[in-house]
């Protein structure tokens, strides 16, 4: 299965607010560089990653159906860090407008980030089908408790000292603040119940929620 993303680019250089957003000029103007630069005629999924609040939620699912629907660059369209109600209201535009609504969303879960997935997403798996596709299952390493000795910089060797790009470096400027520490003392606290490490345990738990809501939509 293949995916790409649509919402920040760099197609426009430093005109950013031709680079950023999901109005109908973005999104098919994004989706068909992204294809070009796959060398694809079409991908399985196109995620809009993150919401964009400034372009009404009907403009946006429109947009979505004409390159599924007209077009054909996409099988299936999805979200990426959207709230429940943004997707709820995405998902009744496109009910009430016969259009095609979003199948899977793209939500941050983990351990320590729970609330979303657990909580506020309980009432789209079965209302709409709602599908995930979670990621940073160990909170971008936090949670295997490599950082637990390095509370006030990243540990040399790791991904946050070596790194270079955007992400890294911000977490490398923000690397034991007040949240980090906090975590951190949250990993430390975390009770091993399994004869595994805390990596696999980890993932053995998410693995097991994401079956278990899998059903849940399914009953």
């Amino acid at each position: 299965m293949i995916s790409t993303k649509i919402n920040w680019g760099g197609a426009y250089g430093e005109v950013l607010i031709n680079n950023h957003g999901l109005s109908r000029k973005h999104i098919i103007e994004g989706l068909r560089g992204s294809l070009r630069r796959l060398d694809l005629e079409y991908v399985d999924i196109v995620y809009a990653h993150r919401p964009d609040r400034l372009t009404p939620m009907e403009e946006v699912v429109r947009a979505f159906h004409h390159v599924i629907e007209i077009k054909g660059w996409a099988m299936y369209w999805g979200t990426s860090e959207w709230s429940a109600d943004e997707i709820a209201e995405a998902c009744g535009i496109a009910k009430q407008l016969g259009l095609i609504a979003p199948i899977v969303e793209q939500p941050f879960y983990n351990l320590l980030h729970r609330k979303r997935v657990e909580g506020e997403f309980q009432r789209l798996y079965n209302r709409f089908g709602l599908g995930l596709t979670t990621y940073s299952p160990l909170k971008f390493g936090l949670l295997s408790g490599k950082y637990n000795d390095s509370p006030d910089e990243p540990p040399a060797g790791s991904r946050f000292a070596k790194g270079n790009d955007k992400f890294v470096n911000y977490v490398r400027n923000n690397y034991g603040n007040q949240g980090w520490q906090e975590d951190i003392e949250k990993v430390k606290k975390l009770k091993v119940r399994f004869s595994l490490d805390a990596t696999e345990r980890l993932l053995t738990y998410c693995r097991s929620l994401l079956i278990g809501l899998e059903f849940l939509s399914r009953s």
